[in-house]
């Protein structure tokens, strides 16, 4: 089947719209795993027992099951607990608890990365053990971490497709509708398979300006 232009420039518009609802996924998906992953790591690193253990299974569990399944099971798996969410939140939620479990471990090297006498100085000071994470470790923990962090935002963007499952219509879900309708698969496919690329690169990019960024900021600081 030969790619026909004006099909491809005639379907755009309902991608583009489709794409939005994608990046809108990933950065919800992304915000909630950058915030539950840095809360993970706090709590794995918990002087308590009875907090690290029940959080370092859970990441544990939750970075053993497979993404698809997690989607599942909080699309159709919370009605039954009386919980009911939209396709779009369940995917949202799923990718942000997915992927912040990930992120924990992340942010759990950056943390160990902070000297034992960054503890001993704040200590000196009379903070107590959040006022240290908040003003001395967690900024000098993070900026290392970026380009890892980075990598799952970028990976985070190329797993949404797995929100069709849940009808969530998404770019891939559009590109497959599109094509049911016209018998036509070459022109969307291709299409999909450019715009995520153009993302990803874009993203990329700008992962390693504000990787630069920092770098300058913390030689300034230093």
């Amino acid at each position: 089947m030969i790619f026909d232009w004006a099909f491809a420039l005639e379907i755009l518009p309902q991608l583009a719209r489709a794409l939005a609802v994608t990046v809108q996924a990933t950065l919800g998906g992304m915000l909630i795993a950058l915030t539950l992953g840095l809360l993970l790591a706090i709590a794995r690193r918990s002087r308590w027992p009875l907090v690290r253990a029940p959080v370092a299974g859970f990441v544990e569990f939750v970075r053993s099951t497979p993404l698809l399944v997690q989607i599942y099971f909080l699309f159709y798996g919370l009605p039954a607990l009386g919980v009911q969410l939209s396709a779009f939140t369940s995917g949202v939620l799923a990718l942000g608890l997915h992927y912040g479990t990930y992120c924990s471990e992340v942010y759990r090297a950056g943390l160990d990365g902070v000297s034992r006498g960054q503890w001993e100085a704040a200590a000196a000071l009379n903070m107590n053990r959040m006022q240290t994470y908040i003003r001395i470790v967690i900024p000098q923990a993070i900026p290392p971490v970026v380009p890892a962090l980075g990598n799952y935002l970028i990976a985070m963007f190329k797993d949404t497709p797995l929100l069709s499952a849940i009808t969530v219509l998404e770019l891939l879900q559009s590109a497959k509708m599109i094509g049911a309708e016209t018998f036509r698969y070459t022109e969307p496919l291709t299409l999909v398979g450019m715009l995520f690329l153009a993302i990803s690169l874009v993203a990329a990019a700008g992962i390693r300006a504000l990787e630069r960024r920092l770098a300058v900021a913390l030689g300034r600081t230093g």
